[in-house]
Formats: structure tokens, sequence, C-alpha cells
């Protein structure tokens, strides 16, 4: 069964986390290796619940084969620690070493566009004074007044 807009079907995957594991960590890989498209922001993880590596979709449609095998032998340093009992989580100093010997990526490239919102610029005047009030958000006019003379409020 091959995922949306992937090359990989999941045995595909499953077999490819099965090789990487014998070429770069010289043990195997003895758990599940699936798709999970509901993965937003990230490229894998590793379940320590039932050992398996959940890999986005996404990963392989947006950089290709090689950001894929990059993300399986990151999430495989942190089985191969979990299962040997040694410091698995980002922050060790076993699971950054491995990463290094393997040559695995620290970061997975971003996944999202991570669009800036471009709000409105509001400009309120001091019908009394003529001061210029700068605002992203709107002001309730009849509720606020200006600062300054406390003259009522208009948008420009």
């Amino acid at each position: 069964m091959t995922v949306k807009g992937t090359n990989l079907s999941v045995e595909d995957l499953q077999s490819l986390t099965e090789s990487l594991s014998v070429q770069w960590f010289q043990k195997p890989f003895l758990h599940d290796a699936v798709y999970n498209s509901r993965l937003q922001t990230t490229g894998g993880r590793y379940m320590l619940s039932d050992h398996s590596i959940q890999v986005n979709p996404r990963v392989e449609q947006i950089y290709g084969m090689e950001e894929m095998e990059g993300v399986l032998k990151h999430e495989l340093c942190h089985y191969h620690l979990h299962i040997e009992g040694r410091g698995y989580k980002h922050g060790d100093r076993d699971f950054k070493d491995l990463l290094l010997k393997t040559d695995s990526p620290r970061f997975c490239k971003p996944l999202k566009n991570r669009k800036t919102s471009i709000r409105k610029i509001r400009i309120y005047i001091c019908t009394n004074c003529g001061l210029q009030y700068n605002r992203k958000r709107r002001v309730d006019t009849k509720r606020f007044r200006c600062g300054k003379c406390h003259g009522s409020l208009k948008e420009a």
C-alpha cells in the first residue's frame, strides 16, 4: 500500500528502515516503521511505548529520499539508544555522539511554510490635539480616548 504522494510503500519503508539500521548501526530494527500523515511540523518520531517509528510522508514529497533517510537514521538513533537503556533524548550526550557517528541530521528541514501574518496597521487620530496612534488591533473609539488630552479618537 503506497501513501498518497510518496514513492515508497509501507513495506518499502519498513525494509528501508531495517537496511539502514543494519548498515549504520550494525543492529537489527525489530519493530514497525509506518507513515503518519497527521504529523505537522516534524519529520518523524520514535514511539517509546511500542518502539515504532512514524515518518511524515511529506518529507519525501518535499525533499526526496536523501532527507527521508536522514529522518529515519535520526529516529533509529532514538530507537537503539532507548532499547539499550542509554540517553536517547535530544539533549543527552549519548544521542549527540551517535548522531555524529552515523552522520544523522540533528533536525528535520521545515515542512510548513511559516507565513507571517501581515496585519493591517490602523491609524487613529485625536480630534482635539491631532496626535496619531498606529495600532495593529482595532480600538473601540467610543471607549478609549487620547492619552495626551483625553480628546475623542477617530479612525483615519
